[in-house]
Protein backbone atom coordinates (compact mmCIF):
# COMPACT_ATOMS: atom_id res chain seq x y z
CA UNK A 1 0.00 0.00 0.00
CA UNK A 2 3.22 2.12 0.84
CA UNK A 3 4.53 1.53 -2.24
CA UNK A 4 1.49 2.14 -4.19
CA UNK A 5 0.71 6.03 -2.44
CA UNK A 6 5.02 6.77 -2.95
CA UNK A 7 3.78 5.99 -6.34
CA UNK A 8 1.15 8.21 -6.96
CA UNK A 9 3.09 10.77 -4.98
CA UNK A 10 5.82 10.67 -7.44
CA UNK A 11 3.22 10.63 -10.48
CA UNK A 12 1.41 13.78 -8.74
CA UNK A 13 4.87 15.51 -8.87
CA UNK A 14 5.98 15.10 -11.67
CA UNK A 15 2.57 16.48 -13.02
CA UNK A 16 2.70 18.97 -11.16
CA UNK A 17 6.59 20.42 -12.14
CA UNK A 18 5.44 19.54 -15.95
CA UNK A 19 2.69 22.27 -15.40
CA UNK A 20 4.99 24.79 -13.59
CA UNK A 21 7.43 24.25 -16.86
CA UNK A 22 4.66 24.52 -18.84
CA UNK A 23 3.45 27.92 -17.19
CA UNK A 24 6.88 29.24 -17.48
CA UNK A 25 7.15 28.50 -20.62
CA UNK A 26 4.55 30.11 -21.94
CA UNK A 27 4.69 33.05 -20.00
CA UNK A 28 8.31 33.67 -21.06
CA UNK A 29 7.30 33.47 -24.54
CA UNK A 30 4.28 35.08 -24.64
CA UNK A 31 4.33 37.14 -26.45
CA UNK A 32 5.93 35.49 -29.47
CA UNK A 33 3.22 32.97 -29.26
CA UNK A 34 0.58 35.32 -29.25
CA UNK A 35 2.38 36.88 -32.20
CA UNK A 36 2.18 33.32 -34.01
CA UNK A 37 -1.75 32.89 -33.61
CA UNK A 38 -1.80 36.37 -34.90
CA UNK A 39 0.22 35.83 -37.85
CA UNK A 40 -2.06 32.35 -38.12
CA UNK A 41 -5.31 34.35 -38.14
CA UNK A 42 -4.13 37.28 -40.32
CA UNK A 43 -3.06 35.07 -42.98
CA UNK A 44 -6.34 32.82 -42.73
CA UNK A 45 -8.25 35.89 -43.05
CA UNK A 46 -6.26 37.36 -45.86
CA UNK A 47 -7.46 34.48 -47.89
CA UNK A 48 -10.55 34.60 -46.90
CA UNK A 49 -11.07 38.09 -48.01
CA UNK A 50 -9.20 37.51 -51.19
CA UNK A 51 -11.93 35.14 -51.78
CA UNK A 52 -14.52 36.63 -50.32
CA UNK A 53 -14.14 40.26 -51.65
CA UNK A 54 -11.26 40.11 -55.09
CA UNK A 55 -11.58 36.43 -56.60
CA UNK A 56 -15.67 36.19 -55.96
CA UNK A 57 -16.80 39.47 -57.23
CA UNK A 58 -13.76 38.87 -60.19
CA UNK A 59 -15.51 35.69 -60.68
CA UNK A 60 -19.52 36.81 -60.97
CA UNK A 61 -17.98 39.81 -63.31
CA UNK A 62 -16.17 37.36 -65.58
CA UNK A 63 -19.31 35.41 -65.95
CA UNK A 64 -21.38 38.82 -66.54
CA UNK A 65 -19.12 39.54 -69.30
CA UNK A 66 -19.27 36.35 -70.64
CA UNK A 67 -23.03 36.24 -71.35
CA UNK A 68 -22.97 37.90 -74.93
CA UNK A 69 -19.85 36.03 -75.86
CA UNK A 70 -22.00 33.15 -74.94
CA UNK A 71 -25.09 34.33 -77.02
CA UNK A 72 -22.52 34.82 -79.83
CA UNK A 73 -21.38 31.60 -79.46
CA UNK A 74 -24.64 29.84 -79.66
CA UNK A 75 -25.80 31.32 -82.74
CA UNK A 76 -21.96 30.02 -84.91
CA UNK A 77 -21.22 33.91 -84.54
CA UNK A 78 -17.54 32.44 -83.85
CA UNK A 79 -16.00 35.51 -84.91
CA UNK A 80 -17.96 37.43 -82.19
CA UNK A 81 -17.73 35.27 -79.73
CA UNK A 82 -13.80 34.89 -79.54
CA UNK A 83 -12.74 38.48 -80.41
CA UNK A 84 -16.03 40.92 -79.13
CA UNK A 85 -18.41 42.70 -81.00
CA UNK A 86 -16.32 46.44 -79.86
CA UNK A 87 -19.31 46.72 -77.11
CA UNK A 88 -18.74 43.68 -75.01
CA UNK A 89 -15.47 41.33 -74.33
CA UNK A 90 -15.06 38.14 -76.34
CA UNK A 91 -13.93 35.23 -75.34
CA UNK A 92 -10.31 35.88 -76.02
CA UNK A 93 -10.36 39.16 -73.90
CA UNK A 94 -12.22 37.63 -70.93
CA UNK A 95 -9.69 35.58 -70.81
CA UNK A 96 -7.15 37.76 -70.71
CA UNK A 97 -8.69 40.37 -68.27
CA UNK A 98 -9.95 37.65 -65.50
CA UNK A 99 -7.81 34.68 -66.24
CA UNK A 100 -9.02 31.45 -63.87
CA UNK A 101 -11.24 33.81 -62.25
CA UNK A 102 -13.76 33.54 -65.72
CA UNK A 103 -13.83 29.31 -65.02
CA UNK A 104 -12.71 26.39 -67.08
CA UNK A 105 -15.76 26.86 -69.29
CA UNK A 106 -14.29 29.47 -71.01
CA UNK A 107 -11.34 27.84 -72.62
CA UNK A 108 -13.56 25.48 -74.08
CA UNK A 109 -15.35 28.49 -75.60
CA UNK A 110 -12.72 30.61 -77.19
CA UNK A 111 -11.01 26.55 -77.87
CA UNK A 112 -13.74 25.97 -79.94
CA UNK A 113 -14.13 28.94 -81.70
CA UNK A 114 -10.65 29.40 -82.93
CA UNK A 115 -11.08 26.21 -84.02
CA UNK A 116 -14.36 26.87 -86.24
CA UNK A 117 -12.20 30.07 -87.54
CA UNK A 118 -9.27 27.97 -88.09
CA UNK A 119 -7.11 29.27 -86.03
CA UNK A 120 -6.15 25.74 -84.73
CA UNK A 121 -2.54 26.87 -82.61
CA UNK A 122 -4.26 29.85 -81.00
CA UNK A 123 -7.26 26.66 -80.04
CA UNK A 124 -5.09 24.07 -79.12
CA UNK A 125 -3.54 26.64 -76.23
CA UNK A 126 -6.88 27.72 -74.93
CA UNK A 127 -8.01 24.01 -74.92
CA UNK A 128 -4.96 22.56 -73.27
CA UNK A 129 -5.67 25.53 -70.69
CA UNK A 130 -9.10 23.49 -69.78
CA UNK A 131 -9.16 21.66 -66.62
CA UNK A 132 -12.84 20.78 -66.34
CA UNK A 133 -13.86 18.21 -63.72
CA UNK A 134 -16.68 16.37 -66.14
CA UNK A 135 -15.22 13.59 -68.03
CA UNK A 136 -17.15 13.71 -70.81
CA UNK A 137 -16.36 17.12 -71.58
CA UNK A 138 -12.97 16.61 -70.64
CA UNK A 139 -13.09 14.09 -73.48
CA UNK A 140 -14.88 16.50 -75.90
CA UNK A 141 -11.43 18.61 -75.26
CA UNK A 142 -9.07 16.26 -75.66
CA UNK A 143 -11.22 15.31 -79.06
CA UNK A 144 -10.87 18.95 -80.57
CA UNK A 145 -7.61 19.18 -79.64
CA UNK A 146 -7.06 16.13 -81.76
CA UNK A 147 -9.24 17.80 -84.66
CA UNK A 148 -7.12 20.70 -84.56
CA UNK A 149 -4.08 18.77 -84.80
CA UNK A 150 -5.77 17.07 -87.97
CA UNK A 151 -6.72 20.60 -89.75
CA UNK A 152 -3.10 21.09 -88.92
CA UNK A 153 -2.56 17.75 -90.94
CA UNK A 154 -0.39 16.84 -88.00
CA UNK A 155 -2.46 12.90 -88.30
CA UNK A 156 0.00 10.92 -85.55
CA UNK A 157 -0.86 13.67 -82.64
CA UNK A 158 -4.70 14.27 -83.66
CA UNK A 159 -4.75 10.38 -83.73
CA UNK A 160 -3.34 10.42 -80.06
CA UNK A 161 -5.54 13.40 -78.69
CA UNK A 162 -8.60 10.72 -79.81
CA UNK A 163 -7.40 8.15 -78.26
CA UNK A 164 -6.76 10.12 -75.10
CA UNK A 165 -9.72 11.23 -75.60
CA UNK A 166 -12.20 7.94 -76.14
CA UNK A 167 -10.06 6.94 -72.84
CA UNK A 168 -11.22 9.43 -70.78
CA UNK A 169 -14.85 8.27 -70.22
CA UNK A 170 -15.94 4.90 -71.56
CA UNK A 171 -19.37 5.57 -72.75
CA UNK A 172 -21.27 5.64 -76.28
CA UNK A 173 -19.07 8.97 -77.29
CA UNK A 174 -15.67 6.96 -76.85
CA UNK A 175 -16.60 5.40 -80.64
CA UNK A 176 -16.57 8.28 -82.07
CA UNK A 177 -13.13 9.01 -81.15
CA UNK A 178 -11.65 5.79 -82.03
CA UNK A 179 -13.45 6.12 -85.45
CA UNK A 180 -11.34 9.26 -86.02
CA UNK A 181 -7.84 7.62 -84.52
CA UNK A 182 -8.80 5.24 -86.82
CA UNK A 183 -9.12 7.23 -89.95
CA UNK A 184 -6.16 8.98 -88.28
CA UNK A 185 -4.09 6.40 -88.55
CA UNK A 186 -5.21 4.60 -92.12
CA UNK A 187 -4.50 7.97 -93.59
CA UNK A 188 -1.25 8.34 -91.88
CA UNK A 189 -0.58 4.39 -93.40
CA UNK A 190 -0.58 2.73 -89.89
CA UNK A 191 -2.93 -0.18 -91.50
CA UNK A 192 -2.87 -2.38 -88.25
CA UNK A 193 -3.88 0.36 -86.00
CA UNK A 194 -6.45 1.72 -87.67
CA UNK A 195 -8.14 -2.01 -87.94
CA UNK A 196 -7.53 -2.45 -84.71
CA UNK A 197 -9.34 0.51 -83.33
CA UNK A 198 -12.14 -0.53 -85.83
CA UNK A 199 -12.67 -3.41 -84.08
CA UNK A 200 -12.71 -1.90 -80.92
CA UNK A 201 -15.64 -0.05 -81.84
CA UNK A 202 -17.51 -3.39 -83.77
CA UNK A 203 -16.38 -4.99 -80.65
CA UNK A 204 -17.21 -2.30 -77.50
CA UNK A 205 -19.62 -0.05 -79.02
CA UNK A 206 -21.78 -2.17 -81.74
CA UNK A 207 -25.06 -0.44 -80.89
CA UNK A 208 -23.47 3.26 -81.49
CA UNK A 209 -24.08 5.10 -84.95
CA UNK A 210 -20.18 4.50 -85.59
CA UNK A 211 -21.05 0.89 -85.01
CA UNK A 212 -23.83 0.36 -87.62
CA UNK A 213 -21.47 1.44 -90.07
CA UNK A 214 -18.03 0.15 -88.55
CA UNK A 215 -18.12 -2.92 -91.24
CA UNK A 216 -17.26 -0.68 -94.42
CA UNK A 217 -14.12 0.53 -92.50
CA UNK A 218 -13.12 -2.91 -91.54
CA UNK A 219 -13.51 -4.42 -95.02
CA UNK A 220 -11.84 -1.25 -96.68
CA UNK A 221 -8.91 -1.45 -94.43
CA UNK A 222 -8.52 -5.32 -95.03
CA UNK A 223 -9.17 -5.26 -99.30
CA UNK A 224 -6.24 -2.29 -98.61
CA UNK A 225 -3.93 -4.61 -97.00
Amino acid sequence: MSTTNNQQETTEQKVEQATVQSMKFIEKYKKQMLSGVIAVVVIALAFFAYDKFYKEPRHQDALAQMFAAEQYFRTDSFALALNGDGNSLGFEDIIKEYGKNAGAAVYMYAGISAMHLNEYEKAIGFLKKYNGEDPILKARALCNIGDCYAGLANLNEAAGYYMKAAAEADNIYAANYLLKAGIMYEESGNKAEALKQYQKIKDSYPQSEEGFQIDKYIERVKMSK
